[in-house]
């Protein structure tokens, strides 16, 4: 059987107001941004679930034992304020589980978590992330800031492999595609960073009771990944490694 990968958040709904002299009229937009990261996955030979961020507010397992139903779990521009409020909580009061509290639970019981670059994920824009403030912190291989931590380069900037030996990194050779910005963190005693990118933490993995995390500071999808990262030829290859070094 597959294993079974879940990816939370990657999606966003866009409200314009658009101003013609006199006129004004509005636009809504849906849009997604787990593309290129399914299709590596796929690749690989797993079960891809995609859990877009209005559903995962309400649908996001609430057990350990929905959770073991996935051997990887990746968060990817995706604000803990999603898991902490759910809608019977922040509507109607009521007690539900911390899902936060659930995934440090899911990896020091064996699971598997990615933790992917983006607006939402790690402090994130204006510190809205939130996730520094979750027991998610406890089981990511950096220490994430209180702080608005966006790094944007919009000239481009290079990653640098510092352990080309890893297994994750195994087939990936040359120089790294340009990025255009990432989420600045700090990386932790024990943790094993196997890129960085303006000398901060890029790509960078740890173990945790009886499972592993990692974190990848770029995002998987535009805008942060351009075409040059997101089609490039080891692409698939980092995704597809990523999830067998969490999963072993």
């Amino acid at each position: 059987m597959a294993k079974r990968i879940l990816l939370a958040g990657e999606s966003w709904m866009s409200y314009t107001t658009h101003v013609k002299g006199f006129d004004a009229f509005y636009s809504s937009v849906y849009e997604t941004g787990e593309r290129y990261i399914k299709a590596a996955f796929e690749k690989a030979g797993y079960e891809f679930v995609f859990m877009p961020n209005h559903l995962a507010m309400e649908e996001f397992p609430y057990s350990l034992e929905k959770l073991r139903n996935f051997d990887l779990i990746v968060l990817s521009d995706i604000g803990a304020n999603t898991l902490l409020l759910p809608t019977a909580t922040f509507s109607r009061s009521e007690l539900r589980p911390n899902r936060c509290d659930l995934l440090r639970d899911y990896v020091l019981d064996g699971g598997a978590l990615l933790m992917v670059g983006g607006y939402l994920t790690f402090s994130g824009i204006d510190a809205r992330g939130k996730w520094g403030s979750t027991a998610v912190q406890e089981v990511l291989p950096v220490e994430l800031l209180k702080t608005d931590d966006r790094e944007e380069h919009c000239e481009g900037v290079r990653p640098e492999t510092l352990m080309p030996e890893h297994e994750i990194l195994d087939g990936i050779r040359g120089e790294w595609p340009r990025i255009l910005g990432y989420n600045k963190t700090m990386e932790k005693p024990g943790t094993e960073v196997l890129a960085s990118v303006c000398g901060d933490p890029f790509l960078a993995v740890g173990s945790y009771g009886k499972g592993r995390s990692a974190v990848l500071t770029t995002d998987c999808a535009p805008h942060w990944a351009p075409p040059e990262f997101c089609e490039w030829e080891g692409y698939e290859r980092l995704f597809a490694n990523l999830a067998a070094w969490l999963i072993k």
